[in-house]
């Protein structure tokens, strides 16, 4: 694995999801715009969420047929042409099409190049490759934000133009800088294998780990859901207080998963630094009812970076080291994972806190603790890594 792989694989990480985070705080006032109320507007983003956890499996099992690099190119030339017809839309039904559609190819782009990930990096590499890979998105999460911000005063469409020419950007590089990860010799053999329905995962020997990725999604989307509702009806927090909270948690997980990830698990192994993280995750769930002021709030995001970024990055690799299928499928299966919890986590989220305002995140460390446990008493049951994967 060279530099030039490691460096074209964080650029296209970054670059493919700064569309997505430049049009986060603008979807709601673009979508309010053409008469959408708040329900059509979680319509939009479950939809996303529904077909990414639909394709993606599909579109990794084809990547092991064909190769990565014209499933990542499919991916995000939709993906550009996608953000452009949402920036034209004129009804909320065209916008919820675009959003599906956009759902549909997105789902071809990211997971694969967690797989290119898999293929260019030996198994006890993985982490850092993936914490790389995991940093380029955080970073995208820093800056995405600020600069929908900064274009939405030229008008509420301009950052979906804007999204969509990052992506076409993306795919211009992949198309002459990204040579192809997964040689033809290895295709044959994936060849044989069809993509698995992804609820199996749950169920296989990899399960925990599955589980373990679900459950973190769960989790932080409902607090996603209902944070800013919190802090600002108990507290007073405005949205720009919230701003630099989650810029501050951004900047710890770009850190974590760029710089540390790599020497954190050469010198205590991923499973060690997987249980750290979830520590953490639970130790900013329950911290947070207790809190009430800007920089306790802002600590307790910074813990939810750092552990975001030993999670995530520990347990892809540890997966993609055990699978017995193509990576392509289990990177599609994660990516699943991942969407479930997106599309089920708001809706807990925003149902519980109905009920009390602290309800997610005591709901949040409650389940992080019952993976803590089961993560500690069966990861020695774990099947062990495969050299060939």
């Amino acid at each position: 694995m060279n530099k030039k792989h490691l460096a074209l694989l964080f650029l296209i990480a970054f670059l493919t999801m700064l569309g997505f985070g430049i049009i986060i705080p603008i979807m709601p006032f673009f979508a309010e715009k053409l008469g959408a109320s708040s329900f059509d507007l979680g319509i939009l983003f479950a939809s996303f969420n529904i077909m990414q956890f639909i394709f993606a499996p599909i579109w990794g099992s084809l990547s092991d047929r064909i190769g990565r690099k014209p499933l990542v190119s499919f991916g995000l030339l939709g993906f550009a042409i996608t953000f452009i017809l949402f920036g034209l839309a004129e009804s909320y039904t065209e916008m919820l099409i675009y959003r599906i559609l956009g759902g549909i190819v997105s789902a071809a782009s990211l997971p694969t190049v967690h797989a290119m990930v898999a293929d260019l990096f030996p198994p006890k590499e993985r982490a850092k490759g993936m914490g790389i890979v995991g940093a380029g998105i955080g970073l995208s999460f820093v800056f995405g934000p600020v600069i929908g911000g900064l274009l939405s005063g030229y008008g509420v469409a301009v950052p979906f133009f804007v999204s969509g020419g990052v992506a076409l950007l993306t795919f211009f590089v992949i198309l002459f800088a990204l040579p192809e990860s997964l040689p033809k010799e290895k295709r044959s053999h994936a060849q044989k294998r069809s993509a698995p329905n992804p609820f199996n995962a749950l169920f296989g020997p990899l399960a925990l780990l599955y589980t373990i990725l679900f459950v973190v999604s769960f989790a932080f989307s409902g607090l996603e859901t209902t944070f800013a509702l919190y802090i600002s009806d108990l507290y007073g927090f405005n949205s720009r207080d919230l701003g630099y909270m989650f810029l501050i948690m951004g900047i710890i997980a770009a850190f974590v998963q760029g710089g540390m990830i790599g020497k954190m698990v050469n010198r205590w192994g991923e499973g060690k630094v997987l249980f750290i993280g979830m520590c953490l995750y639970g130790i900013g769930f329950f911290t947070i009812p207790v809190s009430g002021n800007f920089w306790a709030f802002s600590l307790i995001l910074a813990l939810f970076g750092a552990g975001q970024g030993m999670i995530r990055a520990t347990a892809n690799a540890m997966i993609t080291q055990r699978t017995t299928l193509g990576q392509g499928v289990t990177t599609g299966a994660i990516s699943s994972m991942d969407s479930l919890g997106r599309i089920l986590g708001p809706l807990a989220g925003g149902a519980v806190y109905q009920f009390t305002a602290s309800g997610p995140f005591i709901l949040g460390g409650v389940l992080m603790v019952i993976v803590l446990f089961w993560f500690h008493s069966r990861h020695q049951r774990l099947p062990e890594p495969s050299v060939e994967a």
